[in-house]
């Protein structure tokens, strides 16, 4: 039997990720579920992990209700309206 082993070397040169953002002040994250229960999980837990990390932080939460629908007016105008940035969570 023989086993083959799927991973490759990176083709890329790896960069490291450096944030551009002044996050030392007042930031609003928005969080976007998009339907399936498991990504409102999964942003309860990103929200903690990232108030914890980010004491100044507010966030505004949106679910989309329907993961084959695109999101609606009214929520892409809130998010863009009170949120610095939008973090989308894809949950099955």
């Amino acid at each position: 039997m023989e086993f083959l082993d799927p991973r490759a070397e990176p083709g890329a040169p790896v960069e490291p990720y450096t944030l551009s953002a002044d996050l030392s002040g007042p930031v609003r994250l928005g969080l976007l579920a998009n339907g399936f229960p498991d990504s409102e999980a999964f942003l309860d837990r990103l929200e903690k992990s990232l108030a914890e990390r980010l004491p100044n932080a507010g966030f505004v939460r949106h679910n989309k209700g329907n993961a084959s629908a695109v999101v609606s007016d009214d929520m892409r105008d809130d998010l863009l309206d009170t949120a610095d940035a939008v973090v989308a969570a894809y949950g099955h």
